[in-house]
């Protein structure tokens, strides 16, 4: 079991700058990986073959700990470029049918249709659940004779729900399980022997640095997907070997070329320091972080797309239409970097994400909030519904000031570049009938609170939406 001094010591490895809340889509490279790189790109300099042999030896290292953090014999991991290479080698090889999640990223998803295509040998059956959140289930009620894979993601990425991987398991039988682990690998406690094909990279959560992928080939899944897409550092034999040579045992057939072994380099320093805490304690930690953004957003009520009770470091947030655009601008304005997909706002946390990054949001939220304008009941019916001749839509436009309030000779101020300025911000108020309340002095009401902006009022002809509500 960790220690907490190794925990801490593993926080403190973090040196990136506050606000960085996008390790689902980027990790910043962590000290341990940049000094190994650094020392070994210096021994490969040298030209002496000494030096070369001990940076080749990097890849045995990085597959002698990819299979110790996945509990799994050595003989069953090869390394790949990326994710998507190891997925590729499965699904080329791969026979029958196999189901996918239509909205997995699309690794998952193009791998299968590009084999299906390019070999007549596999079919792709798509299951879309409701957002696109997995559960077995779903993946239950697409299964027939047919079917001898299922892929997904551990963790997906839209949303960041993790996926009941002993459950789908179980309810798959012997079809082989394909899983990418990009968003899961070193921040999710997960038994992985429950997958026949593991598929990860480095560069996100593991602090790595790309090209540092790899892959899982269980006996199972070597007995039914053939390596196809084998080359040169697959094939037994060596480069004077004539012929088609056959290909190698374990999970070394499913590879096309030596690895990198800067990339080796990398990725041997990186699961050094997961293997020194151990991932149990980091999955937590990941777990803690991801809840304390949940908080966040559920004190300045942004909605959470993600699964309270299953996920990992992603929190999806899904601000109302109205409210997207101004929450990324206050996202932008603080200093925090996140993923905005659609009208989406994807945020991921890390171990080693401190207060300061917590603030920064928390600041950025609340921001937003402020700007938030919501209706107005000037005591009209608590119940009754809305005319289209009683929604007054006030819109408040930055503008110059006036002429004779300049300072003489100041010009007028364009916005700061890198700012994202406050175009324009509207609000619906719900004004009664006349003799309740004066338009025009909510219209007035609304001016005294809008500080030094200048409000142009107009009446507009709201029609209704499918459930009875009204729109501009």
């Amino acid at each position: 079991m960790a220690d907490v001094n190794d925990v801490d010591t593993l926080i403190d490895s973090f040196d990136v700058e506050p606000g960085y809340l996008d390790w689902a889509r980027f990790g910043p490279l962590s000290p341990s990986v940049r000094a190994e790189m650094s020392a070994d790109a210096e021994l490969l300099g040298t030209g002496r073959r000494a030096g070369i042999d001990l940076v080749g030896a990097r890849a045995a290292e990085a597959r002698t700990l990819v299979a110790k953090l996945l509990d799994v014999p050595g003989d069953e991991i090869v390394l790949q470029p990326s994710t998507t290479h190891g997925l590729l080698h499965a699904m080329f090889g791969l026979e029958g049918t196999v189901v996918v999640p239509a909205q997995d990223f699309p690794a998952v998803r193009l791998s299968a249709a590009r084999a299906a295509a390019a070999r007549g040998l596999l079919a792709v059956r798509e299951i879309d659940p409701p957002e696109g959140i997995v559960t077995t289930d779903a993946i239950v009620d697409a299964l027939d004779d047919d079917v001898t894979a299922v892929a997904l993601s551990l963790v997906d990425y839209r949303t960041g729900a993790l996926v009941d991987l002993p459950a789908i398991r179980e309810a798959i039988g012997d079809r082989l399980l394909i899983v990418d682990a990009i968003q899961a690998f070193g921040v999710v406690d997960v038994d992985w022997r429950a997958a026949d094909v593991i598929t990860g990279n480095g560069y996100k959560w593991l602090r790595s640095g790309r090209g540092t992928g790899f892959a899982r080939f269980s006996p199972a899944a070597r007995d039914r997907i053939e390596a196809v897409l084998s080359g040169i550092s697959g094939m037994l034999g060596d480069a004077g070997t004539l012929g088609v040579p056959g290909v190698l045992p374990g999970a070394a057939a499913y590879s096309v070329a030596p690895s990198d072994p800067l990339a080796a380099s990398r990725l041997a320093a990186a699961l050094r320091d997961i293997d020194d805490v151990g991932v149990a304690p980091i999955a937590a930690a990941v777990r803690a972080r991801a809840q304390e953004v949940m908080h966040l957003a559920d004190r300045y009520e942004v909605p959470v797309m993600t699964p309270r009770e299953a996920h990992a470091g992603i929190v999806t947030l899904l601000p109302a239409a109205a409210d997207a655009s101004a929450l990324a601008a206050a996202l932008a304005n603080h200093g925090v970097t996140v993923t905005a997909r659609g009208a989406s706002i994807r945020v991921s946390a890390h171990v080693g994400t401190g207060a300061d990054s917590l603030l920064l949001l928390g600041d950025a939220l609340a921001d937003a909030a402020s700007r938030r304008v919501s209706a107005v009941d000037f005591g009209g019916d608590p119940g009754g519904e809305i005319s289209a001749a009683e929604i007054i839509t006030i819109e408040v436009i930055d503008v110059p000031p006036a002429p004779e309030t300049r300072p003489e000779g100041d010009a007028w101020a364009e916005p700061a570049t890198g700012a994202v300025p406050e175009a324009e911000i509207e609000a619906e108020i719900e004004a009664v009938p006349d003799d309740a309340l004066d338009a025009e002095a909510a219209v007035d009401d609304a001016v005294d609170a809008a500080d030094d902006e200048i409000v142009i009022a107009t009446i507009d002809d709201a029609a209704p939406d499918n459930d009875g509500r009204t729109e501009n």
